[in-house]
């Protein structure tokens, strides 16, 4: 009995301590916690924009010089002229014997290879990693990739099986190319691309900001803890800088390197810095006189239950549980000291239950004293220690269900600092980009792909879509449609196409509608070349694996991602989803409707504060593309992200006093379910019983089922049980009326 009164009182106890620690914790900042944690995100999606860029010029340069159909015959310059025509972004290029260093052909610029070791360089039988030069006071990036020729016959005359087995030579292809172009997004934001020094070797600002709004200390000082953190991770970070008036500059910085390993940029030392100035926050906001009057209330309300309990239960049920100990001695005992026992009245203490056993005890008392014979009980009866228990439940009621429903709620419109939701559109813009330099770059590797088609045999152009469907994992299939929309050629997995169709032109296309898995394409035409066999179809299609888009939406911080097409159905997600469903909540659907602009223009990105079941969430969405192959197609990329993730003040303190009454009625429900359940319970069956017994039922036995006072009055009952029935049988052989005299002449003899 006693456990789950002390355990109710204590752990509200605990409860009210732990309101006072949470509530009191939470302090208002001139600079939140989330502006800082929003910018330092927005830089590391930054660097992952960068760090792909650089990772996929890298690939580009590798594929294109082991694609390169060379002979032996093949001389530097042809070679380099082949390998380099087609690429716009290249400054200057070289091809270099890997053995001596000796320049074989140039083009373009001229390529800085001051301080490249070239042999060293070309050594082994890895990929090489790009590096980062300098060249007429600015800094380039240099991209390598070996160049395999057959080996060249001594005579051509001579019977090649005589002739021994030769290497094959090889080349060294050297690019030199600019840093990637910086994106930034959201109004006053600067970037700033740094060496390991501090050193901004590309900026870039969007709207009225400079990229120098920074303080001038403060790229040394992200540069210097990019350090720190070591080369090999992304680490990212952010920074206060100087005050402006009611504006304060607030820096992220993120590491330019793989996740996932050794990859080409750890070994740049390049430092992405992103700066904005944001308001200062005036409004205080101090929760402790609240967490001490919410916990000082419901301390009060712990230890007026555990008096209420004390008083109506306990101390009742110990009273009762002396008496039936007492009456049990009584009736199975002999001599003058088992009548004083019995002589003695039962008090009759507390309400319902112990009320209606302590009157059926004094019956049983006054019948095994032959006084009385047995007696009926109403059935009629009045509230019990259930509704004592319901009471009590209600009463920490009172004060969880304010906490839960009522009590520091955050203010939607308010309670989101307005650079949070600027930063969660900007990062959704981003999200938006890192899509469409995906599809873009799916569109651009196969439009290079269609352009080769044309003069092949059928055999090669089956090898030339296998090779690229291994080259590029973001394909799933790979199949070339002749001009009544019939598959030519094929190679991959079966196509998820319904929607049959030869388009004109190329870009990038929905192929089906409706399925367990959303079909997106890139598409581009097979033109005829003069002179040259036509290719087995006119319009390639690369269907995408929609994990590969999958793969690329999640972001630390971001939350839920979803692109949708334009009808608002998902068709890839950073969560789980259905191909097709509409966005999970009506509020995400209008944000998406919203960014929807002009006919024939793109529209703009938008972002809103929205309240749900679960809280206050910042959501934004933004167009997939303003420019491109995906421009026309009205697809969004739409974030939401729970507020209470954000380390928003505001809602903080309403999260920790929700989760404050959640476990302050939580616990009392539980403490006063265990007393239920280990004494009202067994007690309600006691009082059936005993009422029973005490009505002249003699014959059902009573087993104790607890090892406790109930339990122990349960024995009781069954020791004056076996005394009655004794008697009775006594009394129908005769013999009651001398056990009677002989008991009361004792008495009278003391």
């Amino acid at each position: 009995m006693r456990p789950p009164i002390a355990s109710l009182v204590v752990l509200l106890l605990v409860v009210a301590a732990l309101t006072v620690i949470g509530l009191d914790g939470i302090q208002s900042e001139p600079i939140p916690q989330a502006v800082l944690n929003g910018e330092q995100q927005i830089a590391a999606d930054t660097a992952l924009s960068v760090r792909t860029a650089i990772d996929v010029e890298s690939s580009t340069v590798r594929r294109t010089a082991a694609a390169y159909p060379a002979t032996s015959t093949s001389t530097p310059a042809t070679a380099l002229k082949a390998l380099t025509s087609a690429r716009k972004a290249v400054l200057g290029s070289a091809l270099l014997d890997p053995h001596t260093g000796r320049l074989l052909a140039a083009g373009g610029k001229p390529v800085p290879l001051a301080g490249v070791d070239v042999p060293g360089t070309a050594s082994g039988h890895g990929a090489i990693p790009p590096r980062l030069v300098t060249s007429g006071g600015t800094r380039q990036l240099l991209y390598f990739a070996r160049v395999t020729l057959p080996a060249q016959q001594e005579d051509a005359n001579q019977d090649q099986n005589q002739v021994p087995g030769r290497p094959d030579r090889q080349w060294l292809l050297v690019v030199s190319e600019t840093l990637p172009v910086l994106t930034t997004y959201g109004d006053g934001r600067g970037a700033a691309v740094l060496d390991a020094n501090g050193t901004a070797l590309a900026t870039t600002a969007s709207g009225m900001a400079s990229p120098a709004a920074a303080d001038s200390g403060l790229p040394a000082a992200a540069s210097r803890a990019a350090r720190e953190s070591g080369r090999d991770t992304d680490a990212s970070g952010s920074l206060l800088g100087a005050a402006t008036g009611s504006r304060r500059t607030v820096v992220g910085w993120a590491q330019v390197a793989s996740t996932t390993g050794p990859g080409d940029t750890n070994n740049l030392g390049l430092v992405v810095l992103t700066s904005r100035a944001v308001p200062t926050t005036t409004a205080a906001a101090d929760y402790s006189r609240f967490a001490l009057e919410a916990a000082g209330a419901l301390a009060g309300l712990a230890l007026l239950l555990g008096l209420a309990l004390h008083f109506l239960v306990q101390r009742p049920l110990l009273r009762l549980y002396l008496s039936a100990g007492r009456l049990a001695r009584g009736a199975t005992e002999d001599g003058p000291a088992a009548w004083g026992e019995l002589s003695r009245p039962v008090p009759v203490h507390g309400f319902g239950e112990l009320t209606r056993i302590g009157r059926a005890l004094e019956s049983l008392r006054r019948q095994l004293l032959g006084e009385s014979g047995p007696e009926e009980f109403p059935a009629r009866r009045g509230p019990g220690y259930r509704a004592l228990a319901v009471a009590c439940v209600l009463v920490v009621a009172c004060w969880a269900v304010p906490m839960i429903f009522l009590l520091n709620r955050a203010d939607t419109a308010t309670a989101v600092p307005a650079p949070v939701l600027a930063n969660q559109q900007a990062r959704t813009e981003s999200a938006a980009n890192r899509i469409r330099q995906s599809l873009d770059q799916s569109y651009t590797d196969l439009s290079n792909v269609a352009a080769g088609l044309p003069g092949r045999s059928r055999a090669a152009q089956t090898e030339v879509l296998r090779r690229t469907l291994a080259d590029h994992k973001q394909y799933r299939s790979l199949y070339l449609l002749d001009r009544s929309g019939g598959i030519a050629l094929r190679v991959g997995d079966t196509p998820l196409r319904t929607l049959v169709h030869v388009p004109d032109g190329g870009g990038i296309t929905k192929v089906n509608t409706s399925g367990r898995i959303p079909a997106i394409a890139a598409y581009s035409q097979v033109r005829a070349v003069k002179g040259k066999a036509p290719a087995a179809g006119v319009v390639l299609f690369g269907e995408i694996d929609v994990k590969a888009l999958n793969s690329i939406l999640p972001r630390p911080k971001l939350g839920s991602v979803w692109v949708t097409d334009g009808d608002n159905k998902v068709l890839a997600a950073s969560v789980g989803y259905r191909a097709f469903q509409s966005l999970p909540d009506s509020g995400l659907t209008r944000l998406a409707r919203a960014t929807q602009g002009a006919p024939g223009t793109a529209g703009t990105a938008t972002s809103a504060v929205l309240r749900s079941s679960s809280g206050p969430s910042v959501d934004a969405a933004a167009p997939l593309a303003q420019s491109g192959p995906t421009a026309r197609l009205g697809w969004h990329v739409v974030t939401t992200e729970p507020a209470a993730a954000l380390q928003i003040p505001a809602v903080q303190a309403e999260q920790r006093t929700v989760l404050a009454g959640i476990l302050g009625l939580a616990l009392g429900a539980a403490c006063l379910g265990w007393l239920h359940v280990v004494v009202i319970r067994p007690l309600r069956a006691v009082a059936v019983l005993i009422e029973r017994l005490a009505g002249g039922d003699r014959r059902t036995v009573l087993h104790p089922v607890n090892h406790d006072e109930v339990g122990s009055v349960t024995r009781g009952l069954e020791l004056m049980r076996q005394a009655l029935a004794e008697r009775d049988r006594a009394a129908r052989s005769g013999h009651a009326a001398g056990l009677s005299r002989s008991l009361r002449e004792t008495t009278l003899q003391r």
